[in-house]
This record gives C-alpha cells, structure tokens and sequence, in this order.
C-alpha cells in the first residue's frame, strides 16, 4: 500500500516531542509524501521550514478563516515570497467556517477571496475549509473560478449533491478518518457517488483520527486505515485504490 496524507499539521505542538521520529519512519510505513499545511501568515513560516528540513514534506501557505480577521494588509505579499520556494505546493488552508465565526463572515470572505486569486497569480492548487458555510464558499468558487492548478475540498463533509457539484468545479474531495466512522453514512455515500478519481486521501492530524485511534492523535500512517475503507466502500480492489489515490495526490499537487 502506498500513501498520500494531503493535509497534515505536523509543525503543531502536539508533534513536537516526536515529528523527527515520526518522518524518519515514513519509509516503514510506505509513506510516499506528506503535504504540511499552514493555518496564519506565521503558522505557514512554521510549516515551511519544516518542509525544508526534510524529504517528502511539501508546504500549503495559507490563512485559516479562523484567522481571517488577524490578517494585515502585507499578508499576500508575504505568501508571494513564500511561494518561490519549490517545497511550496498550494495555498491554504484557506475557506469558511460559519460554526464558529470565530472571525466575521466579512473578513472569511475576503481573506478566501484574496487567496483564491493569490491561487490564479501563483499557479498552485488551493486547500480550502468550509465548515457550514458550502453554499457560499461554492458560490465565491464558482465566480472566482478554481485555479487552472484544482483544488481540494479539505476534510468533506456535505452530502452527495454537494460533492457532485464541487467535483464539477474541478476540485478533488479530501477523505479522511471520519470515513471510518460507523456512523458517517452520509460520507460514504459520497465517496461512492464521485467515485476513486475524485479523491485524495488526509489526516488534518494531530485531528481527526479512524475510528480505531478515536481520542488519541493522529498521524500520517493512519491514512492506511482511511485506504482500507475507501476500497470496502467502492468494492475495489486495495492495491488499485492506493495507486490511484497516489495519482490523485501527484496530480493535483504536480509532484512527480
């Protein structure tokens, strides 16, 4: 089996006992590469340093929507300098999140606006957080358009029609531990709807772990667990399923 973690935190605190032990292992656990995600201005400094010290972790440089309202206005200029560097593949995490509104919808949309053109400018896929928030953030995408480059749904969470429709965009779902949830019915059917072609598998660790490490960490390796499911779910054989998900990945974040 060979694995993609599309979207990981690996510079965040709860790794940072162990993330040296935890990449030098990746070999072992067949672990083809991992994308190292930036959630502010400093946050994605953080991410990308750690890309540079080692082989098979790229970087996103992005801003939370969590964050929107912290941003100043050198912010996209900063990402532009950050973006010359070759270990940077994407920009975001960048969306909505109306669950929280931890920052006013005002400055969510702005700041997702801005780093949806930075996309265009750059070239480079986006990673995008929507929590609550799909018709907006569907309806900014679809006037703004997605980057030549794609994009990523980050940690899907609507229904069927709504993958459909992001699908049709041009962007990829990313699948993760809830898969395995016993209860997430609604993902899978989703997954089962947009079929292998349209997805690419993540962590968002240290969160959301399978259902077999629930309330404990979560680390790339896991995505095994999330692979296994996603063959059971489209009855397809687990080698096949991996490749592919491993040509989704590369695809999307032209990575040869």
């Amino acid at each position: 089996m060979r694995i993609v973690d599309t979207h990981a935190h690996l510079h965040f605190a709860q790794f940072a006992k162990d993330v040296d032990r935890i990449i030098k292992q990746f070999n072992n656990n067949d672990i083809e590469f991992v994308v190292n995600v930036g959630i502010s201005v400093e946050d994605s400094e953080k991410a990308l340093s750690l890309s540079d010290q080692y082989d098979r972790v790229y970087c996103s440089i992005g801003v939370h929507p969590h964050e929107a309202a912290k941003v100043d206005r050198s912010y996209i200029d900063r990402f532009r300098e950050m973006a010359l560097n070759k270990n940077v593949v994407a920009v975001g995490e960048t969306g909505l999140d109306y669950y929280r509104n931890i920052s006013p919808k005002d400055d969510q949309l702005r700041v997702f606006a801005e780093q949806i053109m930075l996309s265009h400018e750059l070239n480079l896929p986006l990673i995008i957080h929507i929590r609550d928030a799909y018709k907006d953030a569907y309806d900014l995408l679809k006037d703004l358009g997605l980057p030549p480059a794609g994009g990523v749904i980050h940690a899907f969470s609507a229904d069927s029609s709504w993958a459909m429709k992001f699908v049709e965009l041009g962007a990829f779902l990313g699948i993760g531990g809830p898969i395995t949830y016993p209860k997430n019915n609604k993902l899978r059917s989703a997954v089962l709807c947009v079929g292998l072609d349209n997805i690419v598998t993540e962590t968002d660790c240290p969160y959301l772990p399978p259902q077999a490490f629930r309330g404990k960490r979560n680390e790339p390796r896991y995505i095994s667990l999330v692979i296994e499911e996603i063959a059971r779910v489209l009855k397809e054989d687990i080698d096949v399923v991996s490749q592919t998900l491993l040509s989704n990945a590369k695809e999307l974040f032209m990575i040869e």
